[in-house]
């Protein structure tokens, strides 16, 4: 009898915790406690449920995991084969529990670290594996820049999925990186190279590392924003939310509006009516009036939402409407996907199927092409 397949599991079980509160991230005790005393809610272990579903099936799968919210109770609720090889002695997790328990993984000689975070879970992991045990990430947190992710928890299960069934053999060297919260609050991106790990080479589940944009798409992005800013302009209608990113900033700037780069704010009758708003402020507006999202998609990776954008939760694109949804990306920035779909990873599945499908995409001044989005 063959020996099974060896999945070490580790979950952060506050991964993301500080998306839905506008915080921009989750690391650290202080943002932490904020996020709870704001009513957050600890989605990780549900993220990697997703993914685990996948495999509830094989009979050549054994599961190394950690205590409790680390994956005890994930593992239990699926009814998986698992043994517990570390135990938080915490109430509440720190970073050096997911690097003890990837610590003990290790010296088990898993065949594969599975683990849900956000990129400082990644570098927590980082810090122990190296090159030592292949890994892949369960996307949970607010800031996902590193390419050994994949590109939704339910990609992450079909990627072990195949390597269970032999399907995926090869392995490739994949980025860690991850940035300065305190800038990011401020609207400043500054990511740092903290190393790389193995990931399974299956480049349809797992994603880019993120791509900062060119120059010579300003002359693109700057038709865009134009074309845009004057159906807002003509609008006294709707809402107009102001997703995050470059594109949309410069959309913004057209209009002489503040802008909040990193975050979302909202725009009625030519003039910033919210800025920077939480999960539940959004919703409580958009579900008042008819609204517009205006979004574009992280170059490199795809994914419209589920990164970084978290304010945008199931019920308040549900409230919007797929039919409201406009992406703007530049035709290079689409090109560079090199045939794989946009992603759409709000942290409801159902969600995501709804809003599947060919989409169209604002790539220039009145012009659009239509691209799959999944």
């Amino acid at each position: 009898m063959s020996k099974p397949f060896q999945l070490g599991v580790v979950i952060n079980p506050y991964a993301g915790i500080g998306g839905a509160m506008a915080l921009k991230g989750s690391d650290g005790e202080a943002i932490r406690q904020q996020a709870l005393a704001a009513g957050a809610t600890k989605l990780a272990n549900d993220k990697m449920a997703r993914a685990l579903t996948k495999l509830a099936s094989f009979n050549n799968l054994s599961v190394l995991t950690a205590s409790g919210e680390m994956g005890e109770h994930c593992c239990a609720a699926l009814g998986l084969d698992y043994q517990i090889i570390y135990t938080s002695q915490s109430a509440e997790t720190t970073p050096e529990d997911t690097e003890n328990a990837v610590r003990e993984l290790v010296n088990q000689g898993v065949d594969l670290i599975l683990f849900a975070g956000g990129d400082g879970t990644a570098r927590n992991v980082c810090s122990i594996v190296e090159d030592k045990v292949p890994v892949l990430g369960v996307p949970a947190g607010v800031k996902i820049h590193s390419g050994v992710y994949a590109v939704t928890p339910s990609a992450a299960g079909d990627v072990v999925a195949k390597m269970l069934t032999g399907e995926l053999v090869s392995v490739r060297q994949a980025e860690v990186r991850d940035i300065d919260e305190s800038a990011f609050r401020q609207g400043k991106v500054r990511a740092q190279h903290y190393g790389e790990m193995q990931v399974p080479d299956e480049l349809t589940y797992v994603q880019s590392v993120k791509m900062g944009g060119r120059e010579d798409e300003s002359m693109v992005i700057n038709e865009i924003a134009e074309y845009i800013s004057e159906i807002i302009a003509e609008d006294d209608e709707h809402l107009y939310v102001m997703g995050s990113g470059s594109t949309v900033a410069e959309v913004m700037a057209r209009m002489g509006l503040a802008n909040t780069l990193l975050g979302v704010d909202v725009v009625k009758n030519g003039e910033v009516i919210a800025a920077d708003v939480t999960a539940s402020q959004l919703l409580e507006l958009v579900s008042h009036s008819p609204a517009r999202l205006v979004i574009t998609a992280i170059g490199g990776q795809g994914h419209v939402f589920g990164r970084g954008n978290q304010q945008l939760s199931p019920d308040v694109l549900r409230a919007i409407g797929r039919d409201n949804i406009w992406i703007a990306a530049t035709k290079q920035k689409l090109q560079q996907l090199d045939g794989r779909p946009l992603r759409s990873d709000s942290g409801d599945e159902s969600l995501d199927s709804e809003l599947a499908g060919i989409i169209a995409v604002i790539t220039g001044y009145d012009d659009r092409v239509y691209y799959p989005l999944q």
